[in-house]
């Protein structure tokens, strides 16, 4: 059973309430399921998509709806329009609420370790501008796919917020003279330029997209869901540990790894030559 952040789905109902009272979720997100696949679009244009509250609690709420199905395989995150997302909504942050403003930065950070924590993998399909805030989730996912027509920027510094909070995350997956470069001057690089910086997992031709993820999430629906989740939490946790400790840990996890049902299926099929019948049951 996946346990998420004790505050992870709690509504910011305080300040929600006044500014978002009649808003409704299907207006920030739409959300299909397809053989496994649910991709959740953002699709507010009128505001860039944006990461207000209100979008980032639609896009939390689907985000980490049933993680315990065992027919949810992976999970894409896309957007409509040419702006993949302009990053936090500032007229949320320009009146003089602290509390307020704690809030949305704890709401994309709580979305953030979700991602993390979530059992199946969660790629971003990126074709426009990820920019700030919307550059920062991207990065947070396991897989980003981009298309040759997107581009990647942190620019607040511009308007006088320095994306730190973006740059935890890209620092991380960015080598560290690029990463400075997008926050300390805010130009945007290309999809090509993210893809040698580490920021992209794969650039491809915008008419080439939709196949890319679709080849993607086969491979994952292919393998076992118990052993894609072992893995991935495995994988997130020794990043921060020293060499030594993280092999002691990875003999450990693959001596538990050894013991699932469908890793026995797997290695008898393999010998049997045959296909393997997962079950997708830790």
């Amino acid at each position: 059973m996946m346990r998420f952040l004790p505050n992870t789905l709690k509504l910011c109902t305080r300040t929600l309430n006044v500014r978002y009272a009649s808003t409704a979720s299907q207006e920030f997100v739409k959300v299909s399921n397809n053989g496994g696949v649910r991709e959740i679009t953002l699709c507010h244009q009128s505001t860039r998509n944006s990461l207000s509250m209100a979008m980032m609690n639609a896009l939390h709420k689907d985000l980490v709806k049933d993680p315990d199905d065992t027919e949810l395989r992976c999970i894409v995150l896309s957007a409509e329009g040419k702006i993949w997302s302009a990053g936090h909504n500032l007229k949320e942050l320009q009146a003089n609420d602290s509390a307020y403003r704690n809030e949305v930065f704890q709401k994309i950070t709580d979305i953030i370790l979700d991602i993390q924590k979530l059992p199946v993998p969660v790629i971003a399909k990126v074709n426009g501008m990820a920019a700030a805030a919307g550059c920062q989730l991207v990065a947070s996912c396991d897989i980003i796919v981009a298309s040759d027509k997107s581009t990647f920027s942190t620019p607040g510094a511009s308007v006088g917020v320095f994306c730190n909070t973006p740059g935890v995350a890209i620092g991380r997956v960015m080598s560290r003279p690029k990463s400075a470069y997008m926050l300390m001057t805010g130009l945007p690089i290309t999809s090509q330029e993210a893809y040698v910086a580490g920021l992209v997992t794969k650039v491809v031709a915008e008419k080439d997209l939709d196949d890319t993820i679709d080849e993607i999430t086969r491979a994952i629906k292919s393998k076992s869901r118990a052993v894609i989740s072992l893995g991935k939490q495995f994988y997130y946790e020794q990043l921060n540990l020293p060499l030594k400790d993280a092999y002691k840990c990875g003999q450990s996890k693959m001596m538990e790894n050894l013991e699932l049902d469908d890793c026995k299926e797997g290695l008898s099929s393999f010998i049997e030559k045959r296909h393997p019948v997962w079950k997708h049951k830790a």
